[in-house]
């Protein structure tokens, strides 16, 4: 692994991207792009980590984890691919899912093969870094904690949930959540990217589900206000049923701090190209609609709004990885000019 602490202020920039699901995905691939991009003028050196919540407990991840005891790898499969410098057959490979097969039938490959290697080797954190070389990605991953964490969630009416499946399917508005056990170790080298990094990125994804549950691990949230880089939060573009109904951009924000218990987040990053008449009926049949730009609660927040034409519709309703990581980007390069600055001063 790199020593971060002896990177120049020349070098690359250092994105951190937190979060999980397929909404990092996004804003990670289109930060690949942009490092790899055929123009000779546009490539971009970045030096990218992502930081990955392991709560999932659905689908194909969900039983590995009770049938193994290893720590979830669906999400962290996700990024995987998002940044593998080979989207062709590796990627494909990785995301291929059987459908038929006793004991097989739902499970993607890439999920398999983190599971055999964390058994082979004895460590996830170890086994994603080996998946990871075979990919050839273009930077490191990391999962938020190496403990086998769950998720919990206290709702409006009362009700406690666990499982991340049972709280994305809520019908009553989610209060808070909170990792079981609560007492989790952060990732030793998610913290000293923390440390080092340009810009601090959370989302786009899942509130509750995706982003929030990194800033439970014990640890994580001082390091990050801690930390010199600037921080973003890429705001969502719909509710999501089951988890934010009704929430506006501010809402989301007064999570964020509210779940870490400090002010983690400089820059809110929200969407200025409006959705389409047709995808606001579609939306409309799950009682979805675009997530409203509160802007003077916003700004009470003591955060920063930088407005984007974020959206993309390609039967749903997405961040586009171009716009996303553009702004990345140059939050990154605020950051490096911060950093730079004081030092000069120092």
């Amino acid at each position: 692994m790199k020593d971060h602490r002896k990177w120049a202020d020349g070098g690359p920039l250092r994105i951190v991207a937190i979060g999980g699901g397929t909404g990092l995905s996004v804003l990670l691939q289109g930060l690949k792009r942009r490092m790899f991009a055929a123009n000779a003028s546009a490539p971009t050196a970045i030096d990218l980590t992502a930081v990955v919540t392991v709560t999932d407990d659905g689908g194909s991840s969900g039983r590995l984890r009770r049938e193994f005891d290893v720590l979830p790898p669906g999400d962290i499969r996700n990024c995987m691919v998002a940044m593998s410098e080979d989207e062709a057959l590796f990627s494909r490979l990785f995301q291929y899912r059987f459908e038929a097969g006793r004991g097989l039938k739902g499970h993607s490959f890439g999920n398999l093969f983190l599971t055999a290697l964390t058994n082979l080797t004895g460590d996830f954190a170890h086994a994603v870094q080996l998946s990871s070389e075979v990919l050839a990605i273009c930077g490191r991953i990391f999962p938020s904690t190496g403990a086998n964490v769950g998720l919990e969630a206290e709702l409006e009416d009362g009700h406690v949930v666990s499982g991340e499946t049972k709280i994305s399917k809520s019908t009553s508005r989610i209060r808070s959540v909170r990792l079981r056990p609560e007492n989790c170790r952060p990732m030793p080298e998610a913290l000293e990217a923390i440390a080092a990094a340009d810009l601090i990125s959370f989302g786009p994804g899942s509130l509750f589900t995706s982003v929030l549950p990194n800033l439970l691990v014990n640890g994580i949230p001082e390091a990050i206000q801690a930390s010199p880089a600037v921080k973003a939060y890429y705001v969502n573009l719909m509710w999501q049923p089951g988890e934010t109904i009704g929430f506006t951009a501010s809402d989301h924000l007064r999570a964020i701090f509210d779940h870490a218990g400090l002010p983690v987040v400089d820059y809110a990053i929200v969407n200025t190209r409006p959705i389409t008449a047709s995808a606001k009926r579609r939306y409309a049949r799950e009682k979805a609609k675009p997530v409203e730009v509160d802007m003077e609660r916003l700004l009470a927040l003591g955060v920063r709004v930088q407005g984007v034409e974020l959206a993309t519709e390609f039967g749903t309703v997405r961040h586009d990885p171009a716009a996303a990581a553009e702004t990345a980007i140059r939050l990154a390069e605020e950051g490096r000019r911060k950093r730079a600055e004081r030092r000069a001063t120092a």
